[in-house]
């Protein structure tokens, strides 16, 4: 496989350009002419009455999306317990009821605790096809198939307090899915432009296909004079997007490393809308990492917030970028296919159907001063609704059908009163309170599937 940090870091040095995508995808669910024309379109403005680029949520001067990796909502909040939320369902030994055959017949993978914060290498997989074939048209019975006994591991509050108590604070999306059945760079791409334009798994990276038609989010803020910045710790996910760079050199310029984030975090010196990376070979919870570095490094920069000058105009965004092939028990729904571009079937696989279908759900919370307290929201959102939300603040013209159509989350929102003036006290991360929570860095992760978690 191919290392998909270093070719990014290529792209950087290289300034490589990007093919064009292909054509002809029908918009999934709008069967008759009625039905698409009801669609939003791209170029459509979340209030037409208003100028483009009008603040319409005067509250908030920064949104910061910290987008960690490859984990679903099962495997790390399905043990939460918080009422309204749509977690495991538990059995009479507490423990959950969730399984999925082995595919040969015969035996049962039962949901499990991981037996430490490490991961395997290698597994489970997010790929197009073994997300299609773990969705298996609904019945969310083929991750162990398509990855191992390893996709029915969970962890719990005790393996990382920090995330359960910050779920457990702020409000919680559990109807937030990833944009694509795909890996990490198609999300990412959904994140920045609300299409992947074609792009279905990571090691299509050396192919990069088309820029957008409308462009990035980046480009809509530049456009309406907003300041923004990708602050990055090993490599900037806007490099997804390598004409961004291309076709204006003083984007390059937005790019900051990780310290830029902690002292303008302090300094009081965050931009209108800003992403902030984790170090993707060490804090990103992507495996083989442990998860507990992860956490350390997601409660620095929710701290930094926090504790920062800007906190009483801020609002902060934690999720995923996709699943990570780990199980989740709700099924994606349909979702608006962004654009007329197909998947591009670079390793011959199938087309499935197409960028119609959102990805599996992923942890989501929202923090902020405005953040509705003892929320839990189930509206359907995706990465796209965070553009929404950014271009609802501004009046911004939407980019794809697809983010014209998504929830903006105004609904994990509440601009009468700031429930959290004061920044609620979090549980530590586990790092900092547990000397051997970095231990299995050594020694492993542990037996996986633990024992008993077979049947049949």
């Amino acid at each position: 496989m191919v290392d998909r940090r270093a070719v990014l870091k290529g792209i950087a040095a290289a300034g490589v350009t990007a093919g064009a995508g292909a054509a002809g995808l029908a918009i999934a669910g709008a069967n008759d002419s009625a039905q698409a024309a009801a669609l939003r379109q791209p170029g459509s403005l979340p209030y037409p009455h208003l100028a483009p680029g009008t603040d319409t949520i005067p509250q908030v001067e920064h949104i910061v999306v910290l987008m960690m990796e490859n984990h679903s909502y099962d495997n790390k909040l399905g043990m939460l317990g918080r009422a309204g939320a749509d977690g495991f369902t538990l059995g009479a030994d507490g423990k959950p009821t969730a399984s999925n055959p082995y595919p040969s017949g015969g035996k049962t993978q039962h949901a499990f605790r991981m037996p430490t914060t490490c991961q395997l290498s290698g597994a489970p997989s997010q790929t197009w096809d073994a997300s299609h074939s773990s969705y298996d048209g609904g019945r969310n019975d083929g991750f162990v198939g398509a990855s191992g006994a390893v996709a029915m591991g969970y962890w719990e509050r005790a393996d990382q307090p920090f995330y359960y108590s910050l779920a457990s604070v702020f409000p919680l999306a559990d109807r937030y899915f990833c944009s694509v059945l795909g890996q990490t760079y198609p999300n990412r791409r959904y994140l920045m432009a609300a299409t992947s334009l074609g792009m279905v798994n990571d090691d299509q990276v050396q192919d990069l296909p088309g820029y957008p038609p409308n462009g990035t989010i980046f480009d809509s803020l530049n456009s309406h004079g907003l300041s923004w910045k990708d602050y990055w710790s090993t490599t900037p996910c806007t490099l997804l997007w390598p004409d961004l760079f291309v076709r204006d050199p003083a984007n390059a310029l937005r790019l900051e490393t990780i310290d830029h984030f902690f002292s303008d975090a302090k300094a009081g010196k965050l931009p209108a809308f800003c992403l902030v990376e984790p170090d993707y070979g060490n804090t990103s919870e992507e495996d083989p990492q442990n998860i507990a570095a992860g956490e350390q490094f997601a409660a620095s920069v929710i701290d930094a917030v926090m504790s920062g000058p800007n906190w009483s105009k801020t609002l902060l965004i934690w999720t995923y970028d996709e699943h990570g092939g780990y199980y989740d028990h709700v099924p994606p729904p349909v979702a608006v296919p962004p654009d007329d571009v197909q998947p591009t079937t670079l390793l011959g696989g199938p087309k499935y159907d197409g960028f119609g279908r959102y990805g599996f759900r992923v942890p989501c919370v929202i923090v902020s001063p405005w953040a509705r307290a003892g929320h839990v929201s189930h509206l359907v959102y995706d990465h796209t609704s965070i553009l929404k939300l950014v271009e609802t603040k501004w009046n911004l013209p939407a980019l794809t059908r697809r983010d014209a159509n998504a929830n903006n989350m105004l609904d994990m929102l509440d601009f009468s009163a700031p429930a959290f003036a004061k920044p609620p006290a979090l549980a530590k991360p586990l790092v900092d309170t547990d000397s051997s929570a970095l231990a299995c860095n050594t020694s492993g992760p542990g037996t996986i599937p633990p024992p008993g978690s077979v049947t049949g």
